[in-house]
This record gives C-alpha cells, structure tokens and sequence, in this order.
C-alpha cells in the first residue's frame, strides 16, 4: 500500500481535505438503506474511495448510537467497510489503490488478523481487541454473513460475483428474476430486514453479550416470526434447517425419535422433482460434501445415529413418456406401499408433495385423510412444501393431519437461497421432549434451531446458525409484505401473470409450455393458490430439430440468460444486455421417450404480488405492467439465444452481478 493509506486510521478517516462529497447516488444503493438517516457528509482523500469512508462513518455511527463504545465501533465498522468496498474492487481504478489503508484486506478476509493487529490499527485496549478477534465470524457485511451457515452453493464464484444458484444476497434490481422455483437473488426489502438483524446482533456482541447467546436470540426471533406467519398454535413447534434438504434429514431423525424399534420405510413422492439430494437424506446419509456447520463429509455416506436399514419407495407422478400420471394410480400405488410396508413390520414415512419443481401436487389432503383415518398413527407424514406456494389455511390442515410440514423461505417467498424449516404437529413435537437425536446431526443443526431446552437436541452444539437466520429474516420481510395484500387482489395478479407467460411461449419460436394438471387441495383452499404460478416448457434444439434441448444445453441457456450478450450480439444489445433469472432447467422425458429434454421454468414469487421494491416510484397498474413487460423480454431474449446458438456456443459467456453498461458507469 502507499504512504497515503498508511496514515488512513479510523481516527482521520473524516478529515481529509483531497475532496468533499455529499449524499448522492451512491447513499441510494441498498447496502446504506439502514443507515440514510445518519450519513454524514465526509471528505475521503479520493472520490473513488467514498464508498469505504462512508460505509465505514455510517456503520461506526450506528454502532455508538446503540451503546457501543466509539472505538470499538469504529474497528468493527472497519470489518463491514472493508468487506462491502472489496466486492467492487475489480472495478477501482489503478491509481486510487495505492490509497487504501493496509488494513482494508486483512479486515474483509475470513480469518482474523489476531487482537495484537487489531489494537495497533485501532488503538483498542487488550480486552476489546479479544473481543473484536472472537467476534470475527459475526462480524462483517449482512451479504458475506448470510453466505454462512449453509453449503458450497452459497459461496460467491470470485468470477461472476454469484452463488451456485446465479444470484446475490445483495440486491441485484436491475435483473429481470422470475426464478422463484429455484432461488432469488435478495430484495432491498429482505435485504434491509437482514441488515437490522445482524447490525442488532453486531451491536450486542461488542457490549459483551456471548456469541452463542446472540445466535440463539436472533435465531429464536426467526422461529416466532415463522410461528406468527403460518398461524401455529400451542404445542406446535418450528425447526429451522439450512434447506429443503436439511429438512428431510431432520424428518427422519424426528421418525427414530416415534419410540418404535422398526425398521423404516421412506415413501417418496417424485425425488427428481424435488430435490437431487433428498433420497440420500431420506436414508440418513450426507447429501454433500459439506454440511450447513461447515463439517467436511462423505457423499452418501451414512450419518452416525441413523438406521442402516432404512429403505425407499420412490412414487413417479410422470410416466415414462413423460406425462403426469392419473391421479387414482399415483393413489393406488401410495396405499399399496403403505400397506405392505406395516403388514412387513416397518415404520412408514409416507410423503406428501405440495409443489414439485413443475408445479406438481400428489397426493391429494383428502387421501392423506383417508390414509389416517385407516392406518391410525402407524406412520408419519411429511410434507414437502419447500415451495411454499400455499396459504397459511392450507398449511393449518396439513398440520391437523399431524403432518410435519416442510417449508421454505427461499422459494415463492424470495429470500436468500438455504432458509428451510419444519413445522412440527403436536405429537410430532412432542417426541422432542424425550430420546435423542441422532448424533451425526450435530454436524447440521445447533441447540437454537430447535425449539428451547428441547431435551433430544441438548448433544447438539450450542448456539445457533447465524447466517441462516439472517437468510430467515429477509425472508420473512417478503413473507409479512405478500400476507398484507388480500388474497383476491393475490389471484387477480398471477391471472394476468399467467397470460403473459402464456403469450410469450406462443410467441417464441421452439418453446412449447408443458401441461400440468389443476392445483386442488381442500374447499377451503384460497383462489389464489389454486392457480399455476410455475410455467414449464421445453425448447427445441436449434442446431437438431428433432429433438429438445438436453438438460446440459437448457443450463447454456438458462446461463446466458443470466448474462448480459450485448458484446456478442452487438446489433440486437437493447435485449441481449438484459439480465434475466428464472428456474434452472429439470430433466424431463423427450417427447419421442429417448434420453431426456431439460424443461425451464419461469414462475411468479412473492415479490410480483406485493411489489418488487425497485419499482416502487410506479403505482401499482405501471409496476404489474412493467412486469409483464418484463416477462415478454425474457422469451424475447430466450428467442434471441436460440436463433444465434452457434455463436453462444463457440463464445460460452459467463454471467456477472451487473450487466456491462453498469459496469463501465461505474469505472467512468
């Protein structure tokens, strides 16, 4: 670093006389929506770094004002400046490096430079120096914290600025995101939300409050709010997981806590259309190669404490043509599994799907009460709907079936990707109070994701998974802002959303919308949850026509859409530099029945029906146009990519966090 960063201090942060800014553009950016009504003017001793002093001053502020002491404050303001200023290094110019203070690396980077660096750069005492270098893993920016706390999917590709799912926990508002059913890059909304969360966190660290403590806090605010929002009542309890995933290893550690010795029968409904790791969690065994704690593992290896002999039965709900089944043979061949399975002395979990990654639904609540009102409570039911494409009233009477219901936040309700749960009926909560969880769960799951002095879940490890509740709670922002619109104004929306999906496939030369069957599940089901929200369609292959896109070739398009093209395909740059997100491509049948086309899926969110916050300058008629007009770029670009498929393909371009023309803004 050069001699002007080496005088760069917390101290003389504000007193640099090179230049004076003001708020401008730059206090509109998401990341400073917490602090607007503090941001001071500063004087950074260049423009290009007033990004770093005015994170920095604005989070110091903060901190203080919250009972912080000042220079406490400030070094850890230092973390979070740091971090945030990093994520934009690429685009700094060369000469105003040589500015930056040296601590500025040591300070984002994930380990900590040591209390001893850490009270010379701040001029910290011993003790708040350790306190600062114990704290370090809860320190630093909401986006870096909630990329904790799950899997390698989660980490930012240092190339693109994305997650393996293509998105940001930061906002990213100019991208077009229908990709509800697969994962979202945050809201300002959730964004902001997860904000408050760690900075009330950060804040009672650093007065002296231990780390775990501070975990279970923050984590037990998720578990009530979830609680609130899904209507539970007493002696109903919620268990929070990293994912969907998660979830189902933790339903079958809830069936060896039932009090029977049997062995056990998992009874799958569609698993490659719900998730690629949920038969290995079905059987107790690692569905990675890391787990949500950080734990290295085995993939497919079994998890201590879980029987070895649990089997699977895995239900199709399409034929080998590729054609959804009818419904009374999915039934008929659910009930014959079921029976033979007790008759064989076996403990059954038999699931239930509420939607699959098509917008599939099998089998029907009334089956499932038929089912229970036969067999009695001689097996469980799990429902997966990680979804969560369904309302509260929906949810109370899968409960009331004593069904543990599997939900998500990361899915229609757009929150950061890996923010599952388990809601748990009475008696399946109950089974917590005695027994124990298996002992391989400590590698997924702490004390505090559980409900409080649970006794099976006092092996596991205290404290809690700070980063996923950070997820929850931005979340759980976009869960509140769709359950204030009523439900009829919710049905209107996804009506019109709908057309327009259904006029952009007609419209897009290759694409064909593939069929699904009428959402049904009780009488009291809300109008707006019966309607498809996921849109399905295969794409012919431009370059073989008789055939569809394979599922590796959906993923190029799915990609580039995610992309901004406009330096490939210069002449059409109006659409081609657009930046679109929608669901990752599922393998599906070809229509001639040999190997398998990869469907891609454009599906409506929460955010649709209660407003995308960028667009909040719009009133509601101009927003809802504007998405429909959005949803015609998508298509539009989908055509665009098909017609100039060779070129795509000898050039394979990589996606970024903003399109070129933000970025190049940036560096001018």
């Amino acid at each position: 670093m050069g001699k002007a960063g080496d005088n760069m201090t917390p101290a003389t942060l504000l007193t640099g006389e090179t230049c004076s800014i003001s708020r401008d553009g730059l206090t509109e950016a998401p990341e400073f929506a917490v602090f607007r009504e503090i941001l001071p003017d500063i004087s950074p001793p260049h423009p290009a770094l007033a990004p770093l002093w005015l994170r920095h001053e604005a989070e110091a502020a903060w901190l203080v004002a919250h009972g912080v002491a000042p220079d406490l404050a400030m070094a850890a303001a230092a973390r979070a400046a740091a971090q945030f200023f990093t994520a934009e290094m690429e685009d700094l110019p060369e000469a105003s490096r040589a500015l930056l203070p040296d601590w500025l690396m040591p300070m984002a980077a994930e380990v900590s430079p040591g209390p001893l660096l850490l009270a010379a750069w701040f001029g910290l005492e011993a003790e708040a120096a350790e306190r600062l270098h114990e704290s370090w893993a809860m320190l630093g920016t909401a986006e870096a914290l909630m990329e904790t706390g799950g899997d390698i999917r989660l980490a930012r590709d240092p190339k693109t600025a994305l997650n393996g799912y293509g998105c940001s926990h930061r906002p990213r508002p100019w991208a077009i995101t229908f990709a509800s059913s697969t994962a979202s890059s945050s809201s300002e909304r959730g964004y902001i939300a997860a904000d408050k969360a760690r900075l009330a966190a950060t804040a009672a660290l650093l007065r002296g409050k231990a780390a775990r403590q501070v975990q279970a806090g923050c984590v037990g605010a998720v578990r009530r709010g979830i609680a609130k929002s899904f209507g539970l009542r007493a002696g109903e309890e919620v268990v929070l997981a990293a994912s969907g995933t998660d979830t189902e290893l933790l339903a079958l550690a809830l069936t060896h806590l039932a009090g029977t010795d049997k062995p056990v029968l998992n009874i799958l409904i569609a698993p490659e259309e719900t998730g690629r790791g949920v038969p290995m969690a079905a059987q107790g065994l690692h569905f990675a190669v890391d787990t949500a704690l950080g734990h290295d593992v085995t993939f497919e290896a079994p998890i201590e404490g879980f029987r070895p002999d649990t089997a699977l039965a895995n239900i199709a709900l399409r034929a080998p043509s590729g054609a959804v089944r009818a419904e009374a043979e999915v039934e008929a061949e659910i009930e014959a599994a079921l029976a033979g399975a007790l008759a064989d002395g076996r403990r059954v979990i038999l699931h239930g799907l509420d939607l699959s990654k098509t917008g599939l639904l099998a089998p029907s609540p009334a089956f499932l009460a038929l089912l229970r009102a036969a067999y009695g409570d001689a097996f469980d039911i799990v429902l997966d709907a990680c979804q969560t494409r369904l309302s509260p009233g929906s949810v109370r009477a899968y409960l009331d079936l004593g069904a543990t219901v599997l939900v998500t936040g990361s899915k229609f309700f757009t929150g950061p990707p890996f923010a599952g749960a388990a809601l748990l009926p009475v008696k399946v909560a109950a089974r917590l109070q005695t027994g124990k969880l298996p002992a391989g769960l400590a590698a997924y799951f702490n004390q505090a994701e559980f409900p409080p002095g649970a006794p099976a879940a006092l092996a596991l490890p205290e404290g809690g998974n700070y980063g996923l509740a950070l997820r929850w709670h931005a979340a759980l922002a976009e869960m509140r802002a769709l359950l204030r619109v009523p439900p009829a104004r919710r049905a209107v929306i996804l009506r019109d959303f709908a057309a327009a999906v259904v006029r952009g496939i007609a419209s897009t030369p290759g694409l064909t919308l593939l069929p699904s069957p009428v959402i049904s599940r009780t009488a009291e089901d809300e109008l707006w949850e019966r309607l498809p929200s996921i849109f399905t369609f295969s794409l012919r292959a431009p370059h073989a026509p008789e055939r569809c896109l394979t599922p590796a070739e959906a993923r190029q398009v799915y990609v580039w859409l995610n992309t901004d093209l406009s330096s490939w395909l210069p002449e059409q740059a109006s659409i081609a530099a657009r930046i679109c997100h929608i669901g990752q491509p599922v393998p599906l049948t070809q229509p001639q029945g040999v190997g398998q086309l990869g469907a891609l899926r454009v599906s409506a969110g929460a955010r649709l029906i209660s407003g995308e916050p960028s667009h909040r300058a719009l009133r509601p008629p101009a927003r809802l146009a504007r998405e429909f007009a959005d949803v015609s770029v998508v298509f539009t670009k989908i055509g665009l990519i098909l017609a100039n498929w060779a070129v795509l393909v000898a050039a394979n371009p990589s996606p970024a966090y903003r399109p070129h023309g933000l970025r190049d803004a940036m560096k001018g």
